[in-house]
């Protein structure tokens, strides 16, 4: 298997240098960043208007940041604030070509786990509101069920892969309690010929199991466990809030043996701390393990607000990475290409050494078994299928 030098001037070591004062507890970090604006968390439950934390005064604001300095506060839990955000439809379309997706959902902005790396807190600005409260200010988009039944009866989905937590993690804490998502699930269960992924970092995607196999039968559908690391204290400092390595790799279990297809994403894949050989086949034997069918993995990269936080961390909590993620980030926003080419080569030797695709429905050399179908196509050629068979279902969308 080949190796790759990884940030050949860092230490090969996640301990903090000498002189710092020794971590007595399992994470990195003295205490999880949570910083909401509510002086008393008793009274949460008594509607209050978000903060407008730009620069413009609330009457100078437009479009989603208008809507956002107007939400009504519902909630206030460990040390995070939840918005009601109204919405003007909950299925948005996605141009970029970097992804293999035109629609995606996000039935939450911001995200309580508070991923040091997530690429995701520049969303916060169009908002007016700072990056850094990604995590502690969340927005759950209101009628998120409703208008996803809307949305599904006006667009041409068919055929098209419709990507559920492409910004913000669609089981974070908040879906506990707004449901958010599961609304959302109830709505694409009752269709069919659907093409639906899920990404998440939370093993609280299982208890959605009676859905997820409503849709697995009538659509295609695949579930992506987002894991960075299987060392528990590394995740807890990159990750303050999200589940335990462990707990993600067991709900692939659980999907799997439910028949729900699953894999796992090493995404990010960060350089200098979680990008080590054997860091990455510890992570690629413990997804072929819990049953995972697919493995795949990109480096870090970082924008605007993302940047700017995560600098700050690595200075902080990596301090010998500090001026190495400078050089490459704040001048170019991603690592070099040789980098991202070595650690591209090595996901690939992991995943046919232990047997896993690189996408959903694709063999490990990338062939796809068999095309998605579009039943709006059939229908057009001929009611009933050219064939008189319906659309395969569970058919690969990347």
């Amino acid at each position: 298997m080949a190796t790759y030098p990884i940030l050949r001037d860092a230490p090969r070591t996640l301990r903090r240098p000498r002189n710092a004062s020794k971590q007595t507890s399992l994470t990195f970090l003295p205490t999880a960043a949570r910083h909401g604006t509510c002086e008393f968390p008793n009274e949460a439950s008594a509607p209050t208007q978000a903060p407008s934390l730009g620069t413009k005064p609330d009457s100078e604001l437009v479009g989603i940041a208008r809507l956002a300095a107007s939400s009504p506060c519902a909630e206030v839990k460990r040390g995070t604030e939840y918005f009601l955000l109204p919405v003007k439809s909950i299925l948005n379309h996605c141009s970029s070509p970097r992804v293999p997706f035109r629609f995606t959902v996000n039935p939450y902005r911001g995200c309580e786990f508070g991923c040091h790396y997530c690429y995701a807190r520049y969303t916060h600005e169009f908002m007016e509101v700072p990056g850094d409260e990604f995590e502690s200010k969340v927005y759950v988009k209101q009628d998120a069920g409703a208008l996803m039944d809307r949305d599904l009866s006006r667009e041409p989905v068919w055929g098209e892969h419709i990507a559920i937590g492409t910004a913000t993690d669609p089981y974070q804490p908040a879906e506990r309690d707004f449901q958010a998502t599961r609304s959302i699930l109830e709505k694409v269960a009752k269709r069919e010929g659907l093409n639906v992924s899920i990404t998440t970092k939370s093993n609280r995607v299982v208890r959605d199991l009676d859905l997820l196999k409503l849709i697995n039968e009538r659509s295609s559908l695949s579930v992506n466990l987002s894991v960075t690391t299987t060392r528990a204290s590394l995740a807890r400092a990159l990750e303050p809030r999200a589940p335990r390595p462990d707990l993600r790799l067991g709900a692939v279990r659980e999907l799997r043996s439910a028949g729900i297809p699953c894999g796992v994403l090493a995404m990010p894949i960060v350089p200098g701390i979680t990008d080590g050989t054997e860091d990455l086949e510890a992570l690629a034997k413990a997804a072929s393990e819990s049953g995972a069918q697919w493995f795949a993995g990109n480096v870090l990269f970082l924008r605007t607000a993302s940047l700017d936080h995560f600098i700050r961390y690595i200075g902080a909590e990596f301090p010998r990475l500090a001026t190495q993620y400078r050089d490459w980030y704040v001048r170019y926003g991603n690592a070099p290409q040789s980098y991202r080419d070595g650690i591209t080569q090595l996901v690939r030797e992991l995943r046919e050494k232990y047997g896993m695709g690189w996408r959903p429905g694709r063999a490990p050399d990338g062939r796809p078994p068999r095309s998605w179908k579009s039943p709006q196509m059939e229908l057009t050629l001929n009611e009933g299928g050219s064939d008189g068979s319906r659309p395969p279902h569970n058919a690969p969308y990347w």
